[in-house]
């Protein structure tokens, strides 16, 4: 393994591994994805989903919103239509639907009182609590796995996620909500 000395401790520091280059680059990577695809939006994950949908009684599209309003700070509207990449009226009717389910309301910005905001109410908090509970029971498939392969599946897919750069722009937030 490389090493660099930093100067101030004067203790060796391993170097970050240096991604592979060339033909084959990537095609392990994409062929896990591929695999990842499958299993979360073809395989029993899929139906997961619409089964936690019909349990809590909402639909995919306000679930989904529900997931992604679960952060702090509270998102403006404008931030989940760039998220969901749909325009400003399909998000107002998305959050109206919350709304009127009582699981969301809108808020005015801390700082810019033309902007409003989305949090989910104490009612949004349980139904998303208990249709996470639902997503997050492992599908059968993963119980082929021994203990110790389920937890190696974990800490890659851990390592993964902790590279993604959206994951990661939420983490922060997550973290201190988890410790408090």
């Amino acid at each position: 393994m490389d090493h660099k000395v930093d100067k101030g401790r004067r203790a060796a520091v391993p170097s970050p591994p240096v991604p592979p280059t060339g033909p084959d680059a990537g095609e392990d990577a994409g062929e896990a994805w591929r695999l990842v695809h499958s299993l979360v939006l073809e395989g029993e994950a899929h139906s997961r989903l619409h089964q936690a949908c019909r349990e809590v009684g909402l639909p995919v599209n306000l679930v989904k919103a529900m997931l992604t309003l679960d952060r702090d700070p509270a998102p403006a509207m404008r931030e989940l239509a760039d998220h969901f990449n749909v325009d400003a009226s399909y998000c107002t009717a998305m959050v109206d639907g919350l709304e009127t389910n009582g699981l969301a309301e809108r808020r005015p910005h801390p700082t810019d009182r033309r902007v409003k905001t989305v949090v989910l109410t104490a009612k949004g908090h349980r139904v998303l609590a208990r249709a996470r509970a639902l997503l997050h029971d492992p599908p059968s498939a993963f119980l082929q796995l021994t203990p110790a392969e389920q937890r190696r599946l974990r800490d890659l897919l851990a390592k993964v996620a902790a590279a993604d750069p959206v994951l990661s722009a939420r983490r922060p937030s997550e973290e201190s909500r988890a410790a408090g």
